[in-house]
């Protein structure tokens, strides 16, 4: 039996989404509601304190390698949670198919939540750009496998005219050279193999010594307890994302100051 390859999954189903949001509002219409909405919350700066380890929260109900996480999923909840846990910033998964998300979660998220949003989703297309910041997001997840150079840099240019921050995240040096030929602040690493799902922190290790000082470097993927995020501290990450650990554990403000060392 061959292996299942659930970044094809996932790309194949997100496809139909798109296409699906495209006949209901269109790339023009969705433009033009874009004049007058609230400026957009920096991310960057959130996530890039000297001398300190910031934390990228996220919000999800369900994984493709774990199934259901949290069972007792409430938004509400969570995003509190997270705020009096003193969280830099968020992460909302949208995607629907693999990870119970929903575009809506943004917005819901942002009326607790007082920090800038990163809307984590499969982005394929220049309208999901667009649509990010219709939805209320400060950031985007750019996948450095799923795009191209020019697709990266269409989309860039477009975060960057509509204020929307962006993290690109690579799992290999392929990808890590790919991104460092453009001018993107804030660099992903991702532990995770999206198309195994399997996780390996030697992945961080390998990559983080090639990223140029100047970067803003997030650690992603696997990251259990306080012990892995000292060593990525003292490794000069700027900010780890974390979900699983978080999602798992009943008394989430908790569970952030334990693995945190707050």
């Amino acid at each position: 039996m061959a292996k299942t390859d659930t970044l094809k999954e996932i790309v194949a189903k997100k496809k139909e989404r798109i296409a699906l949001a495209m006949q209901q509002l269109g790339l023009e219409d969705l433009k033009a509601k874009l004049s007058g909405l609230p400026a957009t919350r920096p991310f960057k700066e959130a996530i890039s304190k000297p001398r300190q380890i910031s934390l990228i929260a996220e919000i999800k109900q369900a994984s493709p390698s774990k199934g259901v996480i949290r069972q007792d999923f409430n938004l509400a909840d969570i995003a509190r949670a997270y705020q009096e846990a003193g969280a830099q910033a968020l992460s909302v998964l949208t995607e629907e198919d693999f990870f119970n998300g929903s575009p809506a979660y943004i917005n819901e998220v942002k009326t607790i939540f007082n920090g800038p949003v990163l809307r984590k989703d499969f982005i394929l297309e220049n309208y999901q750009v667009y649509e990010s910041r219709y939805l209320g997001a400060d950031a985007i997840l750019l996948i450095a496998d799923l795009l191209t150079k020019d697709k990266l840099v269409e989309f860039m240019r477009i975060a960057d005219e509509l204020g929307l921050d962006y993290l690109v995240e690579v799992h290999d040096e392929k990808e890590l050279k790919k991104v460092l030929n453009l001018k993107v602040p804030i660099i992903g690493i991702n532990n995770r193999n999206l198309h195994t799902l399997e996780v390996d922190f030697k992945t961080t290790e390998k990559l983080f010594t090639l990223v140029p000082k100047d970067k803003i470097v997030v650690v992603e993927s696997g990251i259990k307890n306080y012990q892995d995020v000292l060593f990525l501290k003292i490794l000069g990450a700027s900010a780890v994302l974390i979900g699983t650990a978080f999602m798992e554990s009943a008394d989430i403000k908790s569970k952030v100051d334990e693995v945190m060392g707050w």
